[in-house]
């Protein structure tokens, strides 16, 4: 008798704490990478088969430190391209690639602090040529 008193209020005393809710544990996940704000500069489209462009941003567009160049309807086979700064320097990236219709490259990192961007000339070429949409490429920009 005494033994089954003593098992009901050890039962009595367990259940409440076994019914308790379980301590919550912590999830760690990465913090998501920040999508950078991005301006769209200007535009310009392949009308030959190879072409050279020349998109003029202007002085007031205000300071950068890195560009994407983005591409819309038709695929197009950059070869390089030239960035003008406010400054009156220029730089020559090779940009070599081959950009698909709703993709764009990865972010072109400018040497130094942000700068003006004057203008940017696009050599460049269509990337199928018998295909006949008419390539756009959209030029932007990242404070």
């Amino acid at each position: 008798m005494q033994r089954s008193k003593l098992l009901a209020g050890l039962f009595a005393c367990i259940l409440p704490i076994a019914l308790l809710p379980a301590p919550a544990s912590a999830q760690y996940y990465p913090a998501p990478h920040p999508r950078r704000q991005a301006f769209l500069l200007g535009t310009a489209h392949v009308d030959g088969v190879t072409d050279h462009d020349d998109i003029k941003v202007g002085r007031y567009e205000g300071r950068y430190h890195a560009i994407r160049l983005q591409v819309r309807f038709a695929p197009i086979q950059f070869d390089h391209v030239v960035i003008h700064y406010g400054n009156g320097t220029a730089e020559t990236l090779p940009v070599r690639t081959f950009i698909a219709p709703g993709r764009s490259s990865q972010w072109i990192q400018l040497p130094g602090r942000r700068r003006v961007i004057h203008s940017l000339e696009l050599w460049y070429a269509r990337a199928q040529p018998n295909n006949p949409a008419r390539p756009e490429v959209e030029l932007f920009g990242a404070p």
